[in-house]
């Protein structure tokens, strides 16, 4: 069943990628609750990219399935995930550097005035141009960007980067983003305001979001729900609190 109706926004059911011998995700399921912050956490090497790669059709599983939004997108190419409104961002943010942080939200709108029959006809576009720059304003309030609209990408730090890229996977329409490190390489004064936003988001926006992230002492009381991987298995799941206190999860980050 897709739709608002079912509690889930992604499932995967034994969802495994093996690389010849060595088996990067392992069986793995895991649920997502809509309009929730679902974080999945774990030591370099633990198989959490590997395993959004396969959800997102960049790799194709070696067995298990994959179901976004009611709908088995097992094996689909990344552009229809996309296009289905599962979206993810990368660790090294990727805007259009040279332009504004307004027209990379823009772009993300898209619009009649890209095709080229319509673009020679003004009144079929200028309208809806006013109503995505409006939209555009409203997505830069929410992510703590509309005091920068103007200026050029290239020049915003590394946490706006990164809230740009959440600014431009809003503006696609997206269901549920899975935020790459959105804290990685922030200074931690600024880290915990970029997770203040997106947690925020959740109030006002009819999105989901899977946070990957090792810097579990600053991302994990943002969380709704945790999950562990470790060498390509789920080890322990739950609430942040039961996760921080799993015996298991204090073994792999302090040994």
């Amino acid at each position: 069943m897709s739709g608002p109706n079912n509690k889930y926004i992604l499932e995967t059911h034994d969802l495994t990628k093996a690389f010849g011998g060595l088996v990067a995700v392992n069986h793995v399921n895991i649920k997502l609750e809509r309009n929730k912050m679902t974080m999945l956490m774990g030591p370099n090497g633990a198989g959490k990219t590997t395993f959004v790669n396969v959800c997102t059709g960049v790799l194709k599983p070696t067995k298990g399935r994959v179901i976004f939004d009611g709908i088995d997108i097992t094996g689909w190419e990344p552009h229809k995930v996309y296009e289905a409104g599962f979206v993810r961002t990368f660790q090294v943010p990727e805007p259009f550097l040279g332009l504004t942080v307004l027209d990379n939200v823009l772009v993300a709108l898209g619009g009649s005035g890209e095709n080229p029959i319509k673009a020679a006809i003004k009144p079929l576009w200028i309208k809806e141009e006013k109503e995505h720059i409006k939209r555009a304003f409203e997505i830069l309030e929410k992510v703590g960007l509309a005091d920068h609209w103007d200026k050029v990408a290239s020049s915003l730090g590394a946490g706006q980067l990164k809230m740009l890229e959440v600014a431009r996977a809003l503006a696609t329409g997206a269901k549920l983003i899975a935020l790459d490190e959105p804290i990685g390489g922030t200074d931690p004064a600024y880290a915990g305001e970029i997770l203040s936003y997106i947690k925020g988001l959740l109030k006002v926006w009819d999105v989901s979001f899977l946070l990957i992230e090792h810097r579990i002492d600053i991302a994990l009381p943002f969380a709704d729900y945790v999950y562990v991987m470790d060498r390509g298995t789920v080890i322990a799941e739950g609430s942040p609190d039961e996760v921080a206190n799993n015996p298991k999860v204090i073994e792999i980050y302090i040994g």
